[in-house]
């Protein structure tokens, strides 16, 4: 079982499965290519652990331990002391598989080299690596200290053995694993998710309803904990474009065509991520 783990990528997500696995006992090296974005990634880290402080859910000394679990770094080589790397950066396939190439040089031969990609494909990305058996996706949801499901994501050539010790690392992470038994965009969440969002969309476009009462109808009539509407400006809008557009090229399914007003958003540099101007600041197409 893995007792050092990789996170490639000191984003949002990677800042999170960093933390999350520093609380849970591992080791962790956290490696990006950008010295501020791992300055970033530790206050991130502080900020998530002083809420959990305030809250009574966890002490300063625990902090204290999580933090120096974890080693920052600027150098993929570092990666040669991982039992398991988790790669979390930019969602573009180039980029991913010049990571997997590189870290299938640099990873220990029994290390699993995972990817959280929300959407693309694994077999793709194993295909640059010696060790396509090793490949599987593991995709965290965020934030991912909180949030229970990881979907453990087989490859075409992803060993069980790989799926079972992805599985145990989940549960040893204290998150509910269920497993992708094909390599298909979106895997489970994002593909139930997306056509969503879309429809959504398209019903305010329609002029059917207004984004705020298709929130409310949601939330209320599903019992979902947010609208399609909040949830995209959580999220991003232009992160939601970015997995439609790449489904739409995947699938060549017009269910998944991007409706014009999410392109527009993103045009206008409306990007959500809570920073109120998602769909929600949008005055013009209200």
């Amino acid at each position: 079982m893995a007792s050092t783990i990789g996170v490639v990528g000191a984003g949002t997500m990677g800042s999170g499965i960093a933390n999350l696995a520093a609380l849970s006992g591992f080791d962790v090296i956290l490696v990006d290519i950008d010295e501020h974005m791992l300055q970033k990634a530790r206050s991130r880290m502080e900020a998530f652990m002083d809420k959990s402080i305030a809250k009574g859910k966890m002490t300063a000394e625990q902090k204290h331990e999580a933090l120096e679990k974890v080693k920052a770094s600027t150098d993929l080589h570092d990666m040669k002391q991982v039992d398991v790397v988790i790669e979390a950066v930019i969602e573009n396939m180039d980029v991913k598989k010049e990571v997997f190439s590189r870290l299938d040089n640099i990873a220990p031969q029994h290390a699993i080299l995972a990817t959280n990609t929300s959407s693309m494909s694994i077999t793709e990305i194993a295909s640059v690596t010696n060790r396509p058996s090793q490949v599987v996706g593991m995709h965290f949801f965020n934030p991912p200290q909180l949030m229970k499901l990881v979907e453990v994501v087989r490859g075409y050539k992803t060993s069980d053995e790989t799926v079972e010790r992805a599985k145990e690392l989940a549960r040893k992470l204290n998150k509910e694993p269920v497993e992708v038994k094909k390599d298909s965009p979106g895997f489970i969440v994002n593909r139930i998710m997306i056509p969503q969002f879309i429809e959504a969309i398209r019903l305010v476009e329609e002029g059917v309803a207004s984004m705020e009462d298709i929130d409310k109808a949601v939330t209320l009539g599903l019992n979902y904990p947010m609208g399609p509407f909040t949830l995209q400006d959580f999220a991003g809008v232009d992160i939601g474009l970015h997995v439609m557009d790449y489904f739409y090229q995947e699938f060549k399914d017009d269910r998944f065509a991007a409706p014009l007003l999410l392109r527009q958003l993103v045009r206008a540099g409306r990007l959500g991520r809570k920073t109120g101007a998602g769909f929600y600041d949008y005055e013009d197409v209200r």
